[in-house]
C-alpha cells in the first residue's frame, strides 16, 4: 500500500473533501487526532512534556493543558522544537501503527489528513502522492466569514497566518479544486480516489512482505521437520 498525505486551508474544504473520501470506503488517518491521542497521561510523550515544561501545562485531570502549553513554545523557537522532538516520533510510531492495520485489511492506500504537511515537511517523505484542498483566496475569505462570523479583517488575519494555497498547490502532486460548486468538487474526489485505486504502486511493498512471509514460513517447515528432532 501507499500513503496520501491531504492537506488545505482555513475555510478550503478539507474536511467536506475528507468525509467524500470516507464515504467511497477510504482509510483516513487524522494526525491532529493522532497527536492529541500520544500525549495523554501514561504515554511517553506525556511524561516527557511534563518533565520539559512543568507541571503548570497540566490540568486538573492530568491532561496536557494545550493552550498553556502553546502560549509556553509561542514564538520561541527553541522550546517549539523541543516540544517536536518529544512529539514527532510517537506521532509517526502511532501512524505506522495504524497504517500496518490497514495493510492487513487489504487496503491499496491510506490517507493521511495532515495540517501542516507543507509547512513542517517532517512527513513529506513518507507520502507517495500529496493532495491540497484548494479554492481561490475571495472565496476562502467569504466562507471563513460566513462560517465564523468574522469581519473581514479577523478572516484576513487568520488566512494570513497559513501558507497561502497557491503555495501548497505549486508543491502538491494533485489539486481539488473547491472554489466552485460543491458537486464539482465531490466529482474531482471521485476521479482521484478511481485513479488512486488503479495505481500498481502498492504492489511492490505488498509483495516485498508476501515474500518475506513465505520465507519465514519456509524457515518454520524445514526447522519443525528437518532440524527439530522426532518427539
Amino acid at each position: 500500500m501507499f500513503l496520501v498525505g491531504l492537506t488545505g486551508g482555513i475555510a478550503s474544504g478539507k474536511s467536506s473533501v475528507i468525509q467524500v473520501f470516507q464515504q467511497l470506503g477510504c482509510a483516513v488517518i487524522d494526525v491532529d487526532v493522532m497527536a492529541r491521542h500520544v500525549v495523554q497521561p501514561g504515554y511517553p510523550a506525556h511524561r516527557r512534556i511534563v518533565e520539559a515544561f512543568g507541571t503548570e501545562v497540566l490540568l486538573e485531570n492530568g491532561d496536557i493543558n494545550r493552550k498553556v502549553l502553546g502560549d509556553l513554545i509561542f514564538n520561541q523557537p527553541d522550546r517549539r522544537q523541543l516540544l517536536n522532538a518529544i512529539t514527532h516520533p510517537e506521532i509517526r510510531k502511532e501512524m505506522m501503527k495504524e497504517t500496518f492495520k490497514y495493510f492487513l485489511r487489504g487496503y491499496r492506500y491510506v490517507i493521511l489528513d495532515i495540517p501542516l504537511l507543507f509547512e513542517t515537511k517532517k512527513l513529506l517523505k513518507y507520502m507517495k502522492h500529496t493532495v491540497v484542498v484548494y479554492c481561490d483566496r475571495d472565496t476562502q475569505l467569504a466562507r471563513l466569514m460566513r462560517r465564523n462570523s468574522l469581519n473581514r479583517k479577523d478572516a484576513e488575519a487568520r488566512i494570513n497566518a497559513q501558507l497561502p494555497l497557491t503555495d501548497k498547490a505549486r508543491m502538491a502532486r494533485h489539486v481539488l479544486d473547491n472554489s466552485g460548486e460543491w458537486s464539482v468538487t465531490k466529482r474531482q474526489v471521485i476521479l482521484l480516489h478511481a485513479e488512486l485505486e488503479r495505481s500498481l504502486e502498492y504492489l511492490p511493498l505488498r509483495l516485498g512482505v508476501l515474500t518475506g512471509l513465505a520465507a519465514i514460513a519456509s524457515l518454520l517447515y524445514l526447522l519443525t521437520h528437518y532440524l527439530l528432532p522426532y518427539a
